[in-house]
């Protein structure tokens, strides 16, 4: 089934919507499974885009929004929760908390609410871009958008200081 038929990309699309997001759902030729191959496939900096990782927090899942030029410190992250410890979730937690696959994950379109954590990094992007249901379909927006979208709360998830907005140009959809 192409991406843009996948059940879960045209749920995103339908909530995206209702949500008024502006930003059009596009279908990438290959898997974006990782913040690189979106980046090269969108011609855009990798910390533009909008890994969605998923933490198992003693049984219950948390979303963390993170750039994908960061790397999520887990010990400084289970601090701001105010845990013990946090630990990558598995793929069936992920499909079970989310109805997505690990590599697809949106922000949102989950069967419940998720606590999110949005990446303070990601506000140097003008644009970001995020998963839409599916390994190959993937949404422009932004950072307070995305915190809009999600009812998250900005972090500092990985190590290093919010720099100056990053200047960037935009690559026209293909």
């Amino acid at each position: 089934m192409p991406p843009s038929e996948h059940p879960r990309v045209a749920e995103v699309t339908r909530l995206l919507r209702a949500a008024g997001a502006p930003g059009q759902v596009r279908e990438l030729p290959d898997s974006a499974r990782t913040a690189a191959t979106a980046a090269a496939q969108l011609g855009v900096a990798v910390g533009a885009i909008a890994n969605s990782l998923v933490f198992d927090v003693d049984g219950e899942p948390l979303l963390v929004l993170a750039s994908g030029a960061h790397r999520v410190d887990e010990a400084a992250v289970a601090a701001l929760l105010g845990v013990a410890r946090i630990t990558r979730a598995t793929p069936d937690f992920v499909r079970r908390h989310t109805g997505q696959a690990i590599g697809g994950v949106a922000p949102i379109g989950h069967p419940a609410p998720i606590g999110t954590l949005v990446d303070v990094e990601l506000v140097r992007h003008e644009r970001v871009w995020a998963a839409a249901g599916h390994p190959h379909a993937v949404f422009p927006t932004t950072y307070d958008e995305l915190l809009r979208l999600t009812a998250g709360t900005p972090a500092e998830v990985g190590p290093g200081p919010v720099g100056p907005p990053v200047d960037e140009p935009q690559v026209a959809a293909r």
